[in-house]
């Protein structure tokens, strides 16, 4: 029987987001239906992650918790990149698992539940260039804030990442495909379009690159608002930089990875910048930007990574002062160089050197935060907040702010930022003086 309502579980980054829209809106084309939960589900997509170690152990994890008491099940597809690493064997693993399919093949979904609905077990994990794009629908609903993949996969090959693998080479979508369908956000409702990609500042189409797709964006009337993210310090272009110094409504916050202090480690890991080279690109975008909100990766704890390598790691938090920053434990992934290379770090060393950074990161964040009290800006609303009359919106600087207010979401507020904590702001509502 055919499924008339689906759950789609989506795990890790905001592109796997973008892709769980994205299959989200395929299903309902079909005429199914949204459930709330997985039990109420006739189909569950668990599209996954495999950015960490045992990441398929945990997706096996996650496909077992799908039986139910009576010994039912909803039929279960795989997606996402545990599903282009383990292919045709994850079936071979759990007799539950229906379909199986990768990342550049989800615009067969449809299809693939139609032949699952009939018995059939089928796979895809093909990784065409770019022509899923073309099968999807057009974006006829749109949150506050919208994400549009603009650039897929990675050539960098670091040694520690398995996304080259599992997401396939840097391919960029067409101009005219990213202009129509950012148009579709906006005329759907979306007040701010977060253009994402592996590495996104990598896109290029007929000549031209991630700066001039920002500025074409930024002459959309009911657009406000433009962000980017996941970036490489390599493809940080200048043309980029100056985009930030000259395009309002490119918000003043970047996010960009070094992912360790330790020119010997950044080296190990096949990273092609040194902590110099980062710093002076920081140095440009705050000259043309002083009031930008940076953020970063750092992985601790990389095969070799003496103590000398780790408190290089914290000099450059403090050098840079991140408004905030990701970290994590180093993870072997299957198939990475990294994997097999000697002196990996002892758990217990990775725990406390995360322990430390963390630290370190919090205490900047927090300082970040508080300078911005006092500060006249703006607010996009975009979600309900714990109390009631509070609304949650963000600030330019990716900060969540509560405020007390009868707002929608999608509504951009001007407030005065009051009280800043580790992870949130409060502002107030800032009155329009009587002419």
């Amino acid at each position: 029987m055919t499924p008339k309502t689906f759950k789609i579980k989506s795990f890790g980054c905001q592109m796997n987001v973008y892709d769980g829209e994205r299959m989200a809106e395929l299903l309902g084309q079909q005429g199914m239906s949204a459930a709330a939960e997985s039990d109420d589900a006739d189909l569950v997509v668990l599209n996954t992650c495999h950015i960490r170690e045992k990441a398929a152990e945990k997706a096996y994890s996650d496909v077992g918790r799908l039986k139910r008491e009576d010994g039912s099940k909803p039929l279960v597809a795989l997606a996402g990149c545990v599903a282009q690493a383990e292919g045709a064997e994850a079936q071979r693993r759990s007799s539950l698992i229906d379909i199986v399919v990768g990342p550049q093949a989800y615009h067969r979904l449809p299809e693939m539940v139609r032949e699952a609905s009939r018995g059939g077990r089928p796979v895809d994990t093909d990784m065409p260039a770019i022509s899923k794009f073309d099968a999807l629908p057009a974006r006829r609903r749109a949150s506050p804030s919208a994400f549009l993949t603009v650039q897929e996969g990675c050539d960098k090959f670091c040694t520690y990442c398995v996304v080259p693998y599992t997401r396939g080479a840097e391919i960029s979508r067409p101009w005219d495909d990213i202009v129509e369908e950012a148009q579709a956000l906006v005329d759907a409702g979306a007040r701010e379009i977060v253009l994402l990609g592996q590495n996104v500042n990598a896109w290029a189409h007929d000549g031209r690159h991630l700066a001039d797709l920002i500025r074409a964006l930024a002459e959309m009337d009911d657009l406000a608002r433009i962000r980017y993210t996941t970036s490489h310090p390599a493809d940080m272009t200048d043309e980029l930089i100056a985009a930030h110094g000259e395009v309002e409504k490119l918000m003043p916050y970047l996010h960009l990875p070094v992912q360790s202090g330790s020119n010997r480690i950044l080296k190990a890991m096949n990273r092609s910048h040194t902590a110099e080279s980062y710093l002076r690109t920081l140095e440009k975008m705050r000259a043309v930007r002083p009031d930008i909100a940076l953020s970063g990766d750092f992985i601790v704890g990389f095969p070799g990574e003496t103590e000398e390598d780790f408190e290089a790691t914290l000099q450059i938090v403090d050098e840079v002062r991140y408004a905030s920053a990701y970290s994590f434990k180093y993870s072997a992934r299957p198939g990475t160089p990294a994997a097999v290379m000697e002196d990996q770090i002892p758990r217990e060393a990775l725990d406390e050197r995360l322990y430390r950074l963390q630290e370190r990161i919090n205490a900047h964040q927090l300082a970040f935060n508080r300078s911005k009290v006092g500060a006249d800006t703006q607010i996009l609303i975009e979600r309900k907040g714990k109390h009631a009359g509070q609304m949650v919106g963000r600030s330019p600087w990716l900060q969540s702010v509560h405020v007390d207010t009868s707002a929608r979401p999608g509504d951009i507020l001007d407030v005065t930022l009051v009280a800043a904590g580790p992870n949130s702001m409060t502002g107030a509502i800032r009155r329009k003086e009587a002419a």
